[in-house]
This record gives structure tokens, sequence and C-alpha cells, in this order.
């Protein structure tokens, strides 16, 4: 696992200890970045199911002002504050041990509101409706932001998810797919 590009490019990251998590591979993450960047001038990303955080280091890495990092799993928040600390990202970080949806609750209470949210849940636990809804019921995506889903390519999301619309959807190897929503127009 590394930072593909960016600042921070080639950059090594450590994975999470153990087989909880599922880290994004470099090929997906680079599909992913050319898909809704590549690059950025500043905003600020929600990174929840975080694991290492490569997703929301990578969007930092490439311009991205500030990003939360979301995980429950106390191995995760560890490896996420090693690759801050790595990469002396701490302060556009903040780090949250906790449930997704009480992270949304938050960041609802908090007036913040996102140019990107990653959502990477483990695979059939978490439906990605129930996370659309609680995003909306706290007004976190900015009017021209987008939500980011990587699910198993054996799932397929429905072009219309609440007030989000798909935009995009590719499928990488016979495992992983990304599908990109936007507010509808």
């Amino acid at each position: 696992m590394r930072v593909i590009s960016g600042v921070h490019k080639g950059r090594k990251l450590t994975p999470v200890p153990g087989r909880q998590t599922r880290p994004t591979t470099d090929k997906v993450k680079e599909a992913l970045f050319q898909m809704i960047g590549p690059y950025f001038d500043g905003g600020m990303c929600f990174d929840l199911f975080a694991g290492s955080g490569g997703l929301g280091i990578e969007a930092l890495s490439r311009g991205m002002e500030r990003a939360i990092f979301v995980d429950k799993q106390q191995k995760a928040i560890s490896t996420i504050y090693e690759n801050l600390e790595a990469l002396r990202m701490k302060d556009q970080a903040e780090v949250y041990r906790t449930d997704a949806f009480r992270a949304i609750k938050a960041a609802g209470k908090r007036g913040l509101t996102f140019d990107y949210i990653i959502l990477d849940p483990p695979y059939d636990k978490v439906k990605f409706e129930d996370l659309f809804e609680a995003i909306h019921e706290q007004h976190l995506l900015k009017s021209d932001g987008m939500l980011v889903c990587e699910h198993s390519a054996d799932q397929t999301l429905p072009q219309l998810i609440g007030e989000y619309e798909q935009i995009r959807y590719e499928t990488y190897s016979s495992i992983i797919s990304i599908s990109l929503f936007q507010h509808q127009s």
C-alpha cells in the first residue's frame, strides 16, 4: 500500500493488522481518483469505514485541505494515526473511533459539509441506502459534492437512492466496483 500521487507520491502506508479490513488496492485507488479528481484545490472529505486511512490520505496528498477519518476498530484507528504521523498530516485530519452513523450525526450537529464522502463499508454488512438517508438528514454533502462508494462487484446499487443519483459506475477485476453519486439535478 502506498500513496499513488500528489505531494506524498510513493510513500508507503501501513495496513491495518489482521484480516478485519479490506484495503483498497493501488490499482483501484488510482482509478477512483482519476474518476473524481484527479487533484483538488482545497475542500474537505469524510472517510467513513476508513481502515488504514488510505483513501482519505490519498485525497489529502492530492490537494484536499482537510479529512475526517472514522472507523470503529481500534487497530484501524491506531493505523490511521501512524500513517498520518509518518506523513506529517495530523494537522489536516481528525480521527474518530465510532460507528459510521454516530459519526454522521456528530458531523451534522457540528454543521459540517463535505466535498466528498467516501463510503467503503464491510461488504454486505451496511446498507448504502441507510447511509445515504443519514447523510441527507444531516445535510452533510455540499450541493456539488459527491458520494464515493466502494462495494463488491456483485452488488448493484440503484440509479437513485433517495436524493442522490448515480453518475458513474465502474467495476475493477471481478471483486470491486465504484459507484459515484451526486444530488439529483
